[in-house]
């Protein structure tokens, strides 16, 4: 790597640069005016740089738009093909004040020894700006080879990524591959005066000039073209200053090669063909742990994201000498958007030992692509095996794999419920699985179903049920014989969102679950998460052998609705004759109250009466969907019911008396005070001791001072003791806004089961994991030790 490649061809002044190194060895830049003459983009993301051997330098630089006064401070993270963290730095805030515009250029540099050839990536983010509106940034490096990525945080409405370019001073392109069907390119944010974008196609013939208006913004609609080449196209500024939106690049159908991939570059001699080997080879990285001499089988995914057939070839590296290890295939070939499974199988090597092997994947075309993931094998146990010393903090890149060799022999598509004889169940994509001696064992729910919802349910008699969609309508299964055979029951009437009453600790109905409905009504144009719903009972039944639904039970016509991706509380639960249900209601926007208020009612089966809604408490802010209240039966009968909250304290109720929601409840009073807690699920133990988990906010503390993060944390109330305080379970990669999908489920032993999936508002980092990272927590002793949930766990 000899030449230098810019963001833009340039004049670089770094006689300025002042380096220094941090405790943890990272770079941090000193903030030292420079003098600069190179292109800046706005938003977050990264590059992807497509290195051969050699020293691979890579250079930011970051300016403060001092637009607001907050400490943005820019991470940058350079990371292997395997995604082996190799450096990183931090460039802080610029110390200005608010209104003191435009601040000085502050550098960091980042390194790397390329010993094999491969995708390369640099990671960008902003501490209190997942948008990337206050600061911009650019980059300089020797690898010619290389694609921006444009990736801020999420939004809640559709996903587009504007380009925006910050250097006035300069021209600039904008060098993307243009759909072959029908596009349209908007610019806006132009400088005074500005002349019309113009676009090139890869030969460098003008293919049009954009349209631009009086009031300086520029467009063209493109007609679709078959005829249209899958090579790279260049849109041309004459001053670099716009915010680009363009169909099939900044915003997605389906139908575009890569969705939510905001892929560019400025340089059209830096293109290379990284969105059709976007997740070539994947893993990236595993390693395993063995006793001496136990055979290994690794499985890894191949995939051609080309529209085309290719093939593609498959070597084993050694990074020192050669040791027993074998690949299923050498070739591959694949349709267009197809992948298949290959597996590496070896031996654990001898006591104290790691080997390290690298899987190779290179197109058989004249691209010049390749890359590789890395396995690493160690002769000891795996610390998942073990008690983890909490919390568990998950690093870039490296996460419960890389970390503790964790690799779940069963599966992790969603929570585990356990039958009466405490069997394990997950549903998935394809039906149910359980784990038997060890093995998983698929299960298919029913023919041409899809899941409802992730809940399974057993009755006293151990059927199993689950919800599904069979021909278009939403139906309650049910299977007798474990999971083999299942009968199959319509629910009547409207579609919308269900739940069921799941095993939380001490409700275990004599027959088919309690079922709700929630269907919208209404929906707010002025308070966004402010809905309005009917809420409804179904009592399913079993006669002369079948299952019969029954009618539905209007329980509330302002039901705010279910907020179930994480925490999936319990909406019911059910002792002999009584049902009980919680929900939240939607308020009058004029006048909404303290929050969302939380209602339990009985209905009685035997009398056929819903009793009176009783209010156990408020959480707040009002009219706010995400704050679903949860509820949990002890083992007298009592209930115990949390009020959602959306970054607030859960607030906490008891019945007095058991069994009934009707008989009035304790005075409803915050879990801990001050808590930004968000997502409740909830389960009571054999001690009737409460257990809960939920999301939990920190700000300005370690490992991300200079902004907040969101953790999963983990509360417990004894039997007539206060609320302990919450002991956080999972800390972040990342700082600023993260979810953990999680779900907390207990088994008929008492153990406590925490699914969870780690999610980050970066765009960037989500997009370049292929799959989910869902997984499993697991606790023997009531809370007291976590460790990562392992096949003879689940026995």
């Amino acid at each position: 790597m000899k030449t230098l490649s810019r963001i833009l061809p340039s004049t670089l002044f770094v006689s300025a640069l002042m380096l220094i190194s941090s405790a943890a060895g990272a770079e941090i830049a000193q903030p030292v005016a420079l003098a600069v003459d190179e292109l800046l983009i706005g938003g977050c993301g990264g590059v992807y740089f497509l290195a051969e051997p050699g020293e691979l330098m890579v250079e930011i630089v970051k300016r403060d738009r001092n637009r607001r006064d907050t400490r943005t401070e820019l991470r940058a993270i350079l990371a292997g093909p395997d995604r082996r963290v190799l450096q990183e730095a931090t460039i802080p805030d610029d110390g200005r004040p608010r209104g003191s515009g435009m601040g000085p250029a502050q550098r960091c540099r980042l390194s790397a020894h390329v010993k094999r050839k491969g995708v390369y990536v640099l990671n960008i983010t902003l501490s209190q700006d997942r948008y990337g509106e206050h600061a911009v940034w650019g980059f300089r490096s020797n690898c010619p080879k290389y694609l921006i990525e444009t990736a801020r945080g999420h939004r809640d409405a559709r996903h587009e990524e504007p380009i925006v370019l910050a250097s006035p001073e300069h021209p600039g392109n904008v060098c993307f591959l243009p759909r072959r069907g029908a596009f349209d390119i908007e610019v806006s944010d132009l400088p005074k005066g500005a002349v019309a974008p113009q676009v090139f196609d890869a030969k460098g013939a003008l293919v049009t000039a954009l349209r631009l208006d009086e009031g300086g913004q520029a467009a063209h609609a493109f007609a679709a073209s078959k005829q249209r080449e899958a090579t790279p196209w260049r849109l041309h500024f004459a001053s670099a200053q716009a915010t680009v939106n363009m169909d099939g690049v900044t915003r997605w159908e389906e139908s575009d090669l890569q969705p939510n991939l905001a892929c560019w570059t400025p340089d059209l001699a830096s293109w290379f063909p990284l969105l059709e080997n976007r997740w070539l080879l994947t893993p990236y990285s595993r390693t395993i742990f063995g006793r001496p001499g136990e055979r290994k089988e690794i499985a890894l995914q191949v995939r051609n994201d080309a529209t085309r057939e290719r093939t593609i070839q498959l070597a084993l590296e050694f990074p020192g000498s050669d040791w027993p290890a074998r690949l299923s295939a050498e070739r591959v070939k694949l349709g267009g958007k197809k992948a298949t499974t290959i597996t590496v199988t070896c031996a654990a090597p001898p006591t104290g030992e790691t080997r390290v092997c690298h899987i190779r994947a290179t197109p058989l075309d004249d691209s010049g692509f390749t890359t590789f993931s890395t396995l690493t094998v160690k002769s000891s146990e795996a610390p998942a095996t073990k008690p983890l010393t909490m919390p568990l903090v998950l690093k870039p890149y490296q996460h419960e794999n890389e970390q503790f060799g964790h690799l779940p022999d069963f599966p992790t598509e969603n929570q585990v419920y356990f039958d009466v004889q405490n069997q394990p169940f997950i549903r998935t994509s394809g039906g149910v699985a359980t784990v038997r001696d060890g093995k998983r064992i698929a299960l298919p729910a029913g023919n041409n179903s899809s899941a409802v919802c992730s809940k399974v349910a057993f009755d006293r008699d151990n059927n199993l049920y689950v919800l599904a969609t069979v021909g278009g309508a939403a139906t309650l299964l049910c299977s007798s014989d474990g999971g083999q055979t299942f009968a199959a029951c319509a629910i009547p009437g409207r579609a919308g969102t269900f739940d069921m009453e799941e095993f939380t600790g001490h409700n275990l109905p004599a027959g088919p679950p309690p079922i709700l409905r929630y269907t919208r009504t209404a929906k707010d144009p002025k308070v966004f998460w402010r809905a309005l719903h009917d809420l409804e009972l179904f009592l399913p039944k079993k006669e002369g052998g079948r299952l019969v639904m029954g009618e539905p039970i209007l329980v509330s016509k302002k039901c705010i609705g279910l907020a179930a991706h994480s925490g999936i509380p319990a909406s019911v639960v059910s002792r002999g004759s009584k049902v009980h249900v919680v929900w939240g209601e939607a308020t009058d926007p004029k006048a909404p109250g303290p929050g969302v208020p939380a209602f339990v009612a009985t209905h009685d089966r035997e009398t056929g009466r819903l009793g009176k809604p009783a209010l156990i408490g408020y959480g707040a802010p009002p009219n706010d969907i995400h704050n679903s209240p949860s509820i949990a039966m002890d083992s007298r009968g009592f209930l115990h019911a949390l009020a959602g909250t959306h970054g607030r304290p859960f607030p906490y109720a008891q019945s007095l008396k058991p069994n009934d929601a009707g008989g009035g409840w304790t005075d409803a009073a915050p879990m801990v005070e001050n808590l930004n807690q968000t997502y409740i699920g909830m389960v009571c133990g054999p001690d009737d001791t409460l257990h809960a988990t939920f999301r939990l906010w920190q700000t300005g503390v370690d490992p991300f001072p200079a902004s907040h993060y969101a953790t999963l944390a983990y509360q417990r109330k004894r039997p007539g003791q206060p609320w302990e305080p919450p002991r956080i379970l999972i800390v972040p990669p990342f700082s600023e806004y993260s979810v953990f999908y999680h779900r907390l489920t207990i088994d008929r032993k008492g153990r406590l089961f925490l699914s969870y999936d780690y999610w980050s508002t970066f765009w960037f980092y989500r997009n370049d994991h292929f799959g989910r990272r869902r997984t499993l927590l697991m606790s023997p002793d009531g809370g007291d030790t976590w460790q990562l949930a392992q096949s003879n766990n689940l026995q």
